[in-house]
């Protein structure tokens, strides 16, 4: 499309995101909650809606959700009732939905992202609340029926609904990232979309620039990525924008993605609010969270990404860029926090952790809890190169591997079985720096004529011959002292 077109148009959006807490029973019943189980063995009577049966409500899951809300620095609802939202779905036993509809969890809030650009840009939330999912509807290729799996039926859900603040896909993008790496941070949701417990819908309208009314809301379902909620809202920007060059009207409704083509077709007319009938649930009580509850989950709030990124810039002076790299991932900065217990070296251990650790973790495909070097073991190796008795090079080339294979040996004793203690004695070292000015007089001329860049080239010469054991500042001092005398 051209770029001019496309430029006359302010794009908004607003997102709808669905996060499965990491409970082991499900929101109103005891049944599992754990994945991957086969099809309807996750159920009880009051999944199913058997007459009779009575919802009770699951306490850990009001505390996640209570988690959320204060990470995302929202008020919390002292007061909740559960509603019950109608609309029919095969994968709903009961008919309705136990939700939250008056009154949320959580009110207002927001989510700070930092583009690109390292601009940052303030993402209102406009609520969070609790909810029970529904089943899942199975579509087998070649198949007239479908297939209902009821296992999913009553997890609990927090929704964390937007404010329609995002200006393009990337701030969408960020957003998502963010709000995955706070449940996970939170340990209240995996954070996989993959799996479904981590889904999203997009709110996507269009309208000229300069104008005071939003234009018509699509909302667009099925995206099971990051990637994919971006690709699907880049398509639909593209879509509306030829519909309104067109002089068409854009229709209020929900769009399907589908990610193989990377476009979005109609599922149907987009519901209006009254068309759920919203009344309070008469089976379950209200929900009062008191003084003492919200102060006992306040005091287990772990440090979060934002503040952990502070503190490793204010207090252990790393760049912005490192502490960004260590607080991607929980795992990550939790490894280099146990790292910095046992050396006063920040910089080095982010160094280590940004490149070996990560590039082994990336290259061996395992998690965190599978790595095998303790933070004290890596704290060790860092000594062995700030006390000078081997180089970076060897020791992330020679003796990182063997400490992974050897995770119950100290970065010392590696060393000296591999005889990698590096060369500090200027007496040892100096009749291979002798050799070596002998050997190359017409490049000991180019030094002292001021090509001060070949002193790299004998530098390699003392490493090779000496395997890697010379001291490169003892080294440096004797070579430069011996071409200076001839």
């Amino acid at each position: 499309m051209n770029q001019s077109i496309r430029d006359k148009y302010a794009v908004v959006i607003g997102l709808e995101v669905h996060a499965q807490l990491l409970t082991e029973s499900k929101i109103f019943a005891s049944d599992s909650t754990q994945y991957g189980t086969a099809p309807n063995t996750n159920v009880g009577v009051i999944t199913l809606a058997h007459p009779g049966t009575l919802p009770k409500l699951n306490k850990r899951a009001v505390e996640f959700a209570v988690k959320m809300g204060l990470a995302c620095r929202s008020e919390i609802t002292r007061v909740q009732i559960f509603d019950r939202k109608n609309y029919f779905y095969p994968d709903l036993p009961k008919g309705y939905q136990i939700t939250q509809n008056r009154t949320p969890v959580c009110r207002g809030g927001c989510v700070i992202l930092t583009t690109k650009d390292g601009r940052e840009r303030i993402i209102g939330l406009s609520r969070i609340h609790l909810e029970e999912d529904a089943g899942k509807s199975i579509h087998l290729t070649g198949e007239a029926d479908t297939l209902i799996d009821f296992n999913r039926a009553g997890i609990p859900l927090i929704e964390i609904v937007t404010l329609p603040d995002m200006k393009s896909s990337e701030e969408a993008y960020l957003f998502l990232t963010e709000i995955r790496k706070l449940v996970r941070y939170l340990d209240i949701c995996d954070g996989n979309m993959e799996e479904g417990s981590l889904r999203c819908d997009a709110n996507i309208s269009m309208m000229l620039y300069g104008a005071n009314e939003l234009g018509k809301k699509v909302e667009v379902k099925n995206m099971n990525s990051i990637r994919n909620v971006q690709r699907a809202i880049e398509h639909e920007i593209d879509r509306q924008t030829e519909e309104l060059e067109k002089g068409n009207a854009i229709v209020s409704e929900t769009r399907t993605f589908d990610a193989n083509t990377g476009l979005t077709h109609v599922m149907r007319a987009k519901e209006e609010l009254n068309d759920y009938r919203y009344f309070p649930d008469p089976d379950l009580s209200p929900l009062v969270i008191s003084d003492q509850w919200l102060n006992e989950i306040k005091s287990v709030m772990p440090l979060l990404p934002q503040e952990l990124r502070r503190k490793y810039v204010e207090e252990y002076h790393l760049s912005d860029y490192d502490a960004r790299v260590l607080t991607d991932s929980k795992d990550i900065a939790h490894y280099f926090e146990d790292v910095c217990r046992y050396t006063d070296n920040y910089k080095a251990a982010s160094n280590w952790i940004m490149g070996p650790v990560k590039s082994c973790l990336n290259e061996q495909a395992v998690a965190k809890e599978g790595f095998p070097v303790t933070a004290k073991r890596l704290a060790e190796l860092i000594s062995l190169v700030d006390e000078g008795n081997v180089n970076f090079s060897i020791a992330s080339q020679r003796l990182f591997p063997e400490l992974i294979n050897h995770p119950e040996k100290s970065a010392l004793q590696i060393a000296q079985q591999l005889n990698l203690l590096q060369d500090s004695n200027a007496s040892s070292l100096q009749p291979i720096v002798d050799q070596i000015v002998r050997e190359f007089p017409l490049k000991v001329e180019e030094y002292k004529n001021g090509k001060k860049g070949i002193m790299g080239m004998f530098m390699g010469e003392v490493m090779k011959r000496s395997k890697g054991k010379a001291d490169p500042r003892i080294a440096t001092q004797l070579l430069t002292q011996k071409m200076e005398e001839v």
